[in-house]
């Protein structure tokens, strides 16, 4: 019935080769059965007196807990295969003896399921935990929990079927489909949820950001990332306001990250001045204003470039460099401030467009 009859076809076939070794089958069971206790023993005194005492001596506590885990079921398995096949040895094909061990087995898988599920407890707490504690991000944080339930409903999952098939020889084929069944609607349910959760893995492994970073978004949001979530993403835009977008869509965007590879920043100020003033003259001016400016570094030097004749004014850019992209506002400030009061004191006029509208009548 159970395990396919394969381990007990086995047994028969041993007990049929060593005919006439132990004289009957009673003392061939009972030679099984002294036997897997005697090994059950030193297994359990192997897992407290060596393992146990070795993995105590390391600097990790995970080793000692899995020990642990693992001394009980190991003990009853083995302690379990002696009942088995001395069941088997006396009782060969009898029906009420296979439902007895069958059970007995069934038990025995749950015990290790049971240990499997204390062992990824384990090993999330003290190994994964300990891991993703190094990061910079706390999307693995939040993604710990979540792959630990998934492991824990695999071993779960899987176990059944393990006991189903292997005990009792039961059809798992309808459990997979009915699982591929429940595993669509749900997606189907969930489809806005399961995007934003793999748009928040494609962030965490792609890494375009992390906390810290000032980004823009290719709908011309700007600000700095607070926080990476497995559904969305924390930004305190300029004007001190939080704002929550979904992953999918940041997965799926355009991002300027202006911290990476590096914080230094280039800043540019464009200025227009009147046609006839003295190009040189102006050049040094705004040298000077963007020397003098606080924040702006001196390595990269900053320079003024002479852009363009435009319609109605000779074009200059001033090119500086931050050490940070936050202090870009304030020097664009203090620089225009500074270009206003020069070019008032100089004389150089900043023009504006003139139209010239005929009126015929």
């Amino acid at each position: 019935m159970f395990l396919n009859n394969t381990i007990p076809a086995y047994i028969n076939q041993f007990m049929q080769s060593q005919s006439g070794v132990f004289g009957s089958d009673i003392v061939a069971a009972t030679v099984v059965v002294v036997a897997s206790v005697i090994l059950a023993f030193i297994a359990d005194f192997l897992f407290k007196r060596v393992f146990l005492h070795y993995a105590a001596k390391t600097r990790y506590d995970c080793d000692d807990l899995i020990v642990d885990a693992l001394k009980k079921p190991i003990f009853y398995t083995v302690v379990f295969m002696g009942a088995f096949i001395s069941a088997e040895i006396v009782f060969p094909g009898n029906t009420a003896i296979e439902i007895i061990m069958g059970l007995l087995l069934t038990g025995l898988g749950i015990l290790w399921i049971l240990a499997l599920l204390r062992i990824d407890k384990i090993l999330f707490k003290h190994v994964f935990s300990h891991l993703v504690g190094k990061t910079d991000t706390r999307m693995d944080d939040e993604l710990l929990p979540l792959f630990k339930n998934i492991v824990d409903v695999l071993i779960v999952f899987f176990g059944i079927l393990a006991i189903l098939k292997g005990v009792w020889d039961a059809d798992i084929l309808p459990l997979f489909a009915s699982a591929g069944i429940v595993g669509l609607a749900v997606a189907f349910a969930a489809q806005d949820t399961i995007s934003q959760f793999f748009g928040g893995i494609s962030i965490y492994f792609d890494q375009p950001f992390k906390p810290g970073d000032r980004i823009e978004i290719d709908d011309g949001e700007i600000g700095i990332v607070q926080e990476v979530g497995i559904r969305s993403t924390r930004i305190k835009n300029l004007y001190n306001n939080m704002i929550v977008i979904p992953n999918s869509i940041i997965a799926n965007s355009k991002i300027t990250n202006y911290t990476s590879p590096e914080e230094t920043m280039m800043v540019k100020v464009t200025i227009g001045v009147a046609y006839g003033s003295d190009v040189e003259k102006v050049r040094n001016i705004l040298t000077d204003i963007a020397k003098s400016v606080n924040f702006v570094l001196d390595d990269p030097s900053p320079y003024v470039r002479f852009d363009n004749h435009g319609d109605s004014s000779l074009d200059f850019a001033i090119v500086m460099w931050v050490t940070h992209p936050g202090e870009k506002f304030t020097v664009i400030n203090e620089v225009n401030t500074k270009i206003n009061a020069e070019f008032e004191k100089e004389g150089i006029e900043i023009p504006f467009p003139v139209r010239t509208i005929i009126h015929q009548r």
